[in-house]
């Protein structure tokens, strides 16, 4: 239970010592602004006290690891993509990790620099949009205004790298589908120059705010204990004093070589999340900088066997990603032989060999995980995701249960779910 010290808390007994017959049931959700998405809350108030909260999902399934099963598995990154589609670069990741793992694959470094520069892009953008979510629930409007504009930025980023916005499946088996354009670095440098001093105004409005402390401080408290034994990670793990963080502990893509640091906090409240996700926020922008750094050196960006690499070469165009003109001349009027190629990696993909593998990546919430089993066919016979969304969400009852309504607002905000990754 998790009363704050200066409210009574629910009175679950009446004078006479019996167990109280007037609490209410409501639904709090599906389709309500602060639930994050279209999850649902069964609450039990005693006044304005949450007694009993039982969190109810499955309004969004749309049945994602299961299609993956009837597609090729090159097909698959553009159904993971939208599982979680606040952080798309982390699904496209952790599914081909996975799939290079059965092959026996790496690709090569520059796609992987490539890959971590999105992914830490897409953290920020993330934590951007929890921001902005979060405090206008909580009345701080400015800051969502704000939030949203900073994401903007990021939005026009990732649409000039990959020629969407969202669910842009950049990220595929054996590398990325395309290299960086002329104008992708100079961009991304601006947003870096820019993007500190944002940091700093959201602290000024927030930090220190009788209104944002009240609201957070004390609320949807965890212990580490609870955390893990619920499998509770990301900001809300690390809020309780425990720096888990797989790119530190499992590190993948290389992140072994990038110098960061992992925000912990003791206090395990609202708050302290707040805090935590403004320094990942900081820190994940240390790692772009020593991506474009590192991107100076030139390479392929898609492993070069011809049994495994996407065999379309890909460009930006006006109206988002293409087949680039050379290329199409090249299957349509030079070589039968490229064309067939093409029309076998396209329609019947890669065969992998069979075994399974589980791979975990570290979204913007926690431990993004794939299971992905193989049966040596072209499709996958078998596509599980561990989405940390899901998996927190274990955690409103203790957090909600004992607090007011209000402060229930604030919990799930600070949890940050997502529910296409919930539901998937």
């Amino acid at each position: 239970m998790s009363v704050r010290e200066d409210q009574p808390g629910p009175r679950l007994l009446d004078a006479s010592g019996e167990i109280r017959q007037e609490t209410m049931i409501i639904n709090m959700g599906p389709q309500h602004p602060s639930t994050h998405g279209v999850l649902r809350l069964l609450l039990e108030l005693d006044g304005e006290y949450v007694v009993r909260c039982k969190p109810v999902i499955g309004y969004l399934h749309t049945g994602i690891e299961k299609n993956t099963e009837y597609r090729t598995w090159m097909q698959g990154v553009t159904f993971v993509t939208r599982a979680d589609y606040l952080a798309p670069f982390f699904n496209e990741l952790g599914y081909c990790l996975a799939v290079e793992r059965l092959l026996g694959i790496e690709a090569p470094p520059r796609a992987q620099v490539i890959r971590v520069l999105c992914n830490e892009m897409n953290r920020i953008s993330s934590h951007l949009v929890w921001l902005a979510t979060g405090s206008l629930e909580l009345g701080a409007v400015s800051v969502m205004l704000y939030g949203f504009r900073e994401r903007e930025i990021l939005m026009d980023i990732f649409e000039t790298l990959t020629g969407l916005r969202m669910n842009p499946a950049y990220i595929r088996i054996g590398g990325v589908i395309m290299d960086l354009p002329e104008d992708g670095e100079p961009k991304i440098r601006r947003f870096l120059e820019e993007m500190p001093a944002r940091i700093d105004e959201y602290e000024t409005i927030l930090d220190d705010n009788p209104i944002w402390r009240e609201r957070n401080e004390g609320v949807g408290v965890l212990s580490a204990e609870d955390c893990l034994a619920l499998g509770v990670t990301g900001p809300i793990l690390r809020s309780a004093g425990v720096p888990n963080d797989l790119r530190k502990d499992e590190p993948y893509c290389g992140y072994e070589t990038y110098e960061f640091d992992v925000p912990t906090r003791t206090e395990a409240d609202a708050y302290a999340r707040y805090r935590i996700r403004l320094e990942e926020m900081r820190e994940s922008m240390r790692i772009i900088e020593q991506c474009l750094d590192r991107l100076q050196e030139p390479g392929p960006v898609m492993i070069e066997d011809p049994k495994v690499a996407w065999p379309a070469k890909l460009s930006v165009g006006p109206d988002g990603i293409g087949n680039d003109p050379a290329y199409i001349r090249h299957i349509m009027e030079e070589s039968m032989e490229a064309l067939i190629h093409h029309f076998k990696m396209v329609t019947q993909g890669v065969r992998v060999p069979a075994g399974e593998v589980y791979q975990a990546v570290e979204s913007p919430r926690g431990e993004l995980g794939f299971y992905v089993v193989s049966d040596g066919e072209y499709t996958p016979y078998r596509v599980k995701i561990r989405d940390p969304s899901f998996v927190n969400l274990q955690a409103t009852a203790p957090m909600v249960e004992g607090s007011l309504v209000a402060d229930a607002i604030a919990a799930i905000a600070s949890i940050d779910p997502v529910m296409g990754g919930v539901d998937r």
